[in-house]
Parts: C-alpha cells; structure tokens; sequence
C-alpha cells in the first residue's frame, strides 16, 4: 500500500514549457522594440541557444541576450526584457485544470505528498506559492540543497529520508522517463508518467527488465491508478 506520492513540477503541475515560451517571445519582442537589432525569429533562436548552454536556472540569460548582440551589456534592454518577462510569466502562471482537484483527493485519501525537483529551492518553493499549491506538500526537496540532480539515486533516498518512507511505500510522479522515472526506480520506488510519452525503446526496456512504471494521460488519472 503506496503511503507517499512524490511530484515533481514542471510540465507536471502545471504547463512550463507553454508559458514560458509565452514569456520569452514577450521580452524580446520588448527589447526589439527598444532597440535589439534582430527580429523576432532571430531573438529567439538565439535566447534558446543561450537557454541550451547555461540551463534555465541561469539568471542572466538576457544580459548574456545583449552582450552578444552588441559586444556588451545594455542595461535598458535587459530591464526591459526581464520585466516584461516576469509580468507575462506571473499572469499566465496556472496548475494544470485537474491539478488542485487531484491533490485534494489525494490528500483527502491521507496520501503525504512531497516534491523533488531539479531547480534553485527558493525558486521551487516561489513556483509552488505563486500556483496556490505550496500547502499540500510536507517537503520540497531539490537539487540546490541535496548537490544531485536527478536521475541520480542520492537526491531520492534524501527524500525518502526526510519524509521516513521505505522505498516500496512511495511513488515519483513526473513527465521525464530518465530523470523522474528511472531515477525513482533505481531508488526502489515505483514510477508514474504524466503528460509525456514513452518511446518504443523505453517501452521496450521496461518490459524487458518488468519496471514498476506506468503512464496516464492526465494527472487526475491519478485518482483512480492509485
């Protein structure tokens, strides 16, 4: 009998990746306007190259924007793009439309719930409030405390630590195959994929090696695998 339900949050709580590319085109439309000497394809190409090297938790993305741009930082312009940044990226900030429904069910059934992410704590924690979820989790554990990201094995068992769960008692819900589901796996915990799809290769591998992995569509499905 399953005692605990581990999320994690991004394009699994709620749609990171829609909103985001939202924001991102938003700025730099900003900055075009104000003087960015590209237009908007090249912008975003570009911003995505910058993105792929230094990780979305880089807090500089536009300053690096700028600098290569121009051969220097322009102050205006990164204020302007990260202003129009955060205001689109706060209005657009939503749970997924069964989200909230499902944790009450959860939490209604006396499931615990904790979160492990891949991300800076303040950040998680910030993403969790500004959704109005924060509440349903006893623990957020991250990376930027453990010092390991998953897939690696450490930053579950200091989740299972924390929230003193056995491995066998506790489930990894989350949209990657290799960070969330094989990471919680080769932890001893069993795995749910949501909002993603599994490749032939990875379905193979599961039923070849007979992981404790399932997939749903939705994460009300939930309610019911559970």
């Amino acid at each position: 009998m399953l005692k605990m339900v581990f999320f994690d949050i991004d394009d699994t709580l709620f749609d990171t990746s829609g909103f985001a590319k939202l924001a991102r085109k938003a700025a730099l439309n900003m900055m075009i306007d104000a003087g960015l000497p590209l237009n908007s394809v090249e912008a975003y190409n570009l911003l995505k190259e910058i993105i792929s090297q230094k990780g979305s938790n880089y807090d500089k993305h536009f300053n690096l924007l700028t600098k290569t741009v121009f051969g220097e930082e322009k102050p205006l312009l990164i204020a302007l793009g990260m202003i129009s940044y955060h205001n689109v990226k706060f209005a657009l900030l939503r749970p997924f439309p069964k989200t909230n429904s499902t944790l009450i069910n959860l939490k209604s059934k006396g499931y615990r719930m904790g979160v492990i992410s891949n991300g800076i704590t303040i950040k998680q924690w910030e993403k969790l409030i500004r959704l109005g979820i924060y509440h349903f989790f006893d623990e957020v554990i991250t990376s930027d405390e453990v010092g390991f990201e998953k897939p690696h094995p450490r930053i579950f068992e200091e989740a299972l630590n924390r929230m003193d769960c056995v491995p066998n008692k506790a489930v990894m819900v989350g949209n990657k195959f290799s960070e969330d589901m094989m990471g919680a796996v080769n932890a001893g915990m069993s795995a749910i994929l949501v909002n993603s799809k599994l490749t032939p290769k990875e379905k193979e591998y599961i039923e070849k090696e007979k992981l404790d992995v399932k997939v749903i569509a939705n994460i009300s499905d939930l309610n019911d695998i559970l």
